[in-house]
C-alpha cells in the first residue's frame, strides 16, 4: 500500500470522526450511554450499600444524605438497588437486541436476494407474528415459557428479528438489481462473497441504526415483564420490578417509583440522541 492510499484513508478517518464530533444528537447521547455504562460495569464504586440488605428500622425513608433515593418497604436503599440495577438492564437491552439483529439480518438478506419458497415462508410467519401486538405476544411467551431473566431473552429473541428482517430485506432487494452486483455476477463470483462483501456493506446501516433503538425497546419490555411479575425476579435489583414494588405506595412513598423511571428514561433517550446521530451522520455521509 503507497503512501497516497494511506493518508487518504487516513484523512477520511479524521474526516469521519470531525463529523461525528460535530453532530451534538449523537455527543449527548454517547456521554449518557457512557456514564450508564460505567454505572453497570462498576455498579460498587457508585453505591457503596449492599442493594438487597434489609434494614427494619429505616423502612419508607425519605431521600436523605444517608439514603439519596430513599427505601422501601423492606428498608432496601433505593440508589443502590437502581444502580445496581443498571447491569441488569442495560444486558437486557444489549444481549436482548444482540442475536435478532444477526437472526433477522441473515434472513433479510437471504430472503430479499433469492425470493423463491424462502421469502414466501418468512414473510408468511412474520405476517403471522406481527398481527399481534407486541406485548401480547411477550405476555403470551412468558406465559408459555414462565418468568424469569432467561425466559426473558427467549421471549425478546423469539419476537425482535422481525422488524431487522423486514428492513435488510428491503433493502437487500433493491441492491440485488444494482450495477456493483451486477457486476460481481459478470465477474464471477459466488453469491457468497456478493452477499458479505458487496451487498450487506451497503443494506446495512439502516439496521444498525434501528439497533441503537431496539435496545431502548428491549429495556423497556424487559422492565415491563418484571413490573407484570414476569420478568425479573425480587429480590434481584431491576427498575422494573422496582417500579412494581413502588406502584402501591407512590402516595406516600414516591421515591420508589421516580428514580428507577428516571433512571430508564434518560437511558432511552441517550440511546435515542444516539440512534438519531447516526442517522443525520449516514445520511450526510450518503450525499
Amino acid at each position: 500500500m503507497d503512501n497516497s492510499t494511506q493518508k487518504f484513508r487516513k484523512r477520511k478517518k479524521q474526516d469521519t470522526f470531525k463529523m461525528m464530533i460535530r453532530n451534538k444528537s449523537f455527543v449527548a447521547g454517547s456521554i449518557i450511554v457512557f456514564i450508564v455504562l460505567m454505572l453497570a460495569l462498576f455498579p460498587g464504586l457508585f453505591a457503596k450499600k449492599d442493594p438487597i440488605e434489609l434494614d427494619p428500622t429505616a423502612i419508607f425513608a425519605p431521600p436523605s444524605s444517608e439514603h439519596l433515593f430513599g427505601t422501601d418497604n423492606y428498608g432496601r436503599d433505593i440508589y443502590s438497588r437502581v444502580i445496581y440495577a443498571t447491569k441488569i438492564d442495560l444486558q437486557l437491552g444489549v444481549f436482548g437486541v444482540s442475536i435478532p439483529f444477526v437472526i433477522g439480518t441473515i434472513l433479510g438478506l437471504l430472503t430479499g436476494y433469492y425470493g423463491g419458497l424462502l421469502d414466501t415462508i418468512v414473510m408468511r410467519i412474520l405476517d403471522v407474528m406481527m398481527a399481534f401486538p407486541f406485548t401480547i405476544l411477550m405476555i403470551a411467551i412468558m406465559a408459555v415459557l414462565g418468568s424469569g431473566i432467561r425466559n426473558t431473552y427467549i421471549a425478546i429473541w423469539l419476537t425482535g428479528w422481525m422488524t431487522f428482517c423486514r428492513l435488510v430485506r428491503s433493502e437487500t432487494m433493491v441492491a440485488k438489481n444494482s450495477e456493483y452486483v451486477m457486476a460481481a455476477k459478470v465477474a464471477g463470483f459466488s453469491d457468497r462473497r456478493i452477499l458479505l462483501r458487496h451487498v450487506l456493506p451497503n443494506v446495512i446501516s439502516s439496521a444498525v441504526v434501528y439497533l441503537a433503538s431496539d435496545i431502548v425497546m428491549c429495556m423497556l419490555t424487559g422492565a415491563s415483564m418484571s413490573f407484570l411479575g414476569l420478568g425479573v425476579q425480587p429480590p434481584t435489583p431491576e427498575w422494573g420490578s422496582i417500579l412494581s414494588t413502588g406502584r402501591g405506595f407512590i402516595s406516600f412513598a414516591p421515591w420508589i417509583t421516580i428514580f428507577p423511571g428516571l433512571f430508564l428514561s434518560i437511558t432511552g433517550i441517550g440511546f435515542s440522541l444516539m440512534g438519531d446521530g447516526l442517522t443525520d451522520f449516514l445520511r450526510t455521509k450518503g450525499r
